[in-house]
């Protein structure tokens, strides 16, 4: 494509990375498209556009809340303007590709709580499963609909320096973002409508559906009208405008643990018209706060007799209790083998190759190459307690090395991934920034995959960490649809 003197791209350089947008594939010309589309916008108008779509996203209140030690303050997420494409053979391998680690994740999880073949066979160790900061006891021989314990996961996926998709973590807690996925939809549409124009997407808007639906039907059997809440621990949470959002996207009531109480052991939730029965509850909770009886005695968050309401089959959690262990780091380094041992399969994306610092020879790897590696903590999220070896002090180096013999069991390392960049509104203009994809699949029964999920950019040039918490922002991530090329419109 020939660049005139004004183009917004004439000075972008992948600088060898893998581009999302510029990389040659088989797109149907929908990135010569934007790019067109872009240039005709003009960078000054660009700007003032994405400026005013950062305000929209003030006034809507959407925020995430980051913790200090002197105070806590509400953000916007930042929104990047320059979407990210996936082709539709691509998203047919994350697709696929997140779906059978899905479904790894949950054969895992009912074997540990149950049979433990896993364990018996020495695959995974022993160790590290029953030694877990988030295996939970009080799940042992529990009853699980359908063997699924983690009916909303967010998995954390890179590109390597060939385009290759290589999985960075599992999130099967608590997973956050996926609002910011159907709400960067929503802002590209009104702000960007002549980039949009007779572009062939996958549509994200009905997540809420398809949430409602895996959450009534994980309902304990029987139910023909099952009552679908949403529990919060409140609006100090870091991820309240997310409760608010997918509260309101199913239609279902948004609830604290005051809202509800167990009697006659079934779930309640106080109306105005009274008291209601709760059949599914899809809990934003961490395990620790959700049944003062049982885990900590001092949570006001939850509610008291939760887990004997469940375990006597009147009431369904999702995410289950005890899923921590799954999206253990030090875990994930055994998901290659754990999907062969419950599927007989190759993965289809395979992990960053990872050193469990636990075993003598991954200590010994990691810290003879401190220098060229990134060292995580195994029970961290949102990128805090990471060391990148080629970007650290030499002070950092030697923190991250005490640290490491300190306590090796809390650490793993993996080589730095050349990841891939996507083309960023900065102040410099149109320029390189790094991403990740964190796809969202909801299972009920079965296991159905938002297309495309949430792309998180690294503002600042040069850095890996994309996590909002630590100044990272996100893109519109669009997944063409198959055999669809772009209508003409504006700039083409």
């Amino acid at each position: 494509m020939q660049l005139g003197p004004d183009d917004p791209f004439r000075d972008y350089r992948p600088g060898g990375y893998f581009c999302e947008l510029t990389a040659a594939r088989d797109d149907g010309g929908a990135a010569a498209t934007v790019r067109a589309r872009i240039a005709a916008i003009g960078l000054d108008a660009l700007r003032a556009r994405a400026a005013a779509a950062e305000t929209e996203l003030i006034n809507l209140g959407v925020t995430f809340t980051v913790y200090s030690e002197a105070a806590a303050i509400d953000r916007i997420l930042p929104f990047d303007c320059i979407p990210r494409l996936i082709t539709a053979a691509e998203w047919q391998i994350l697709e696929a590709g997140v779906q059978q680690r899905v479904a790894a994740l949950n054969a895992f999880l009912h074997d540990i709580y149950h049979a433990g073949h896993i364990v018996r066979d020495g695959t995974v160790p022993r160790e590290l499963v029953f030694g877990n900061a988030g295996y939970r006891p009080e799940m042992q021989d529990f009853p699980v609909r359908f063997g699924t314990y983690v009916h909303i996961c967010g998995t954390d996926i890179v590109r390597d320096a060939a385009g290759d998709f290589l999985v960075l973590e599992d999130n099967a807690r608590t997973p956050s973002g996926v609002s910011y996925v159907v709400e960067n939809r929503h802002l590209m549409s009104r702000a960007f409508p002549d980039l949009m124009t007779a572009m062939a997407l996958r549509p994200v808007d009905d997540y809420g559906r398809r949430l409602l639906a895996a959450m009534m039907e994980i309902a304990p059997e029987g139910v023909s009208d099952p009552q679908v809440v949403l529990l919060s621990p409140g609006i100090y949470n870091s991820a309240y405008f997310e409760h608010v959002f997918l509260a309101r996207e199913m239609g279902v009531p948004l609830v604290g643990g005051a809202d509800l109480f167990v009697e006659d052991d079934a779930v309640w939730m106080r109306t105005t018209a009274g008291r209601r029965q709760v059949h599914t509850i899809y809990r934003r909770i961490g395990d620790d706060f959700l049944d003062p009886t049982v885990f900590r005695p001092d949570s006001l968050l939850g509610v008291p007799g939760l887990m004997q309401a469940w375990r006597r089959g009147s009431v369904t959690l999702a995410n289950a209790v005890g899923t921590g262990v799954a999206d253990d780091k030090a875990v994930y380094a055994y998901m290659p083998r754990i999907i062969r041992y419950y599927l007989d399969e190759d993965p289809i994306l395979p992990n960053v190759q990872t050193w469990i610092c636990r075993e003598r020879e991954g200590l010994s790897h990691t810290l003879a190459n401190l220098e060229r590696l990134v060292v995580k903590p195994v029970g961290e999220s949102g990128g805090y307690g990471i060391t990148i070896g080629p970007r650290a002090s030499r002070a950092g180096i030697a923190a991250a090395r005490a640290a490491l013999l300190a306590d090796p069991a809390n650490w793993i390392s993996q080589p730095v991934v050349a990841l891939s960049v996507g083309p960023t509104l900065t102040e410099q203009g149109i320029r390189p920034r790094h991403l990740d994809l964190r796809p969202f699949a909801v299972t009920g029964r079965d296991t159905w995959v938002l297309p495309g999920g949430l792309s998180r950019v690294a503002l600042q040039e040069g850095s890996l960490v994309v996590n909002s918490s630590q100044g990272g922002g996100s893109k519109d991530t669009w997944v063409l649809d198959a055999g669809a090329a772009p209508a003409a419109g504006p700039g083409t």
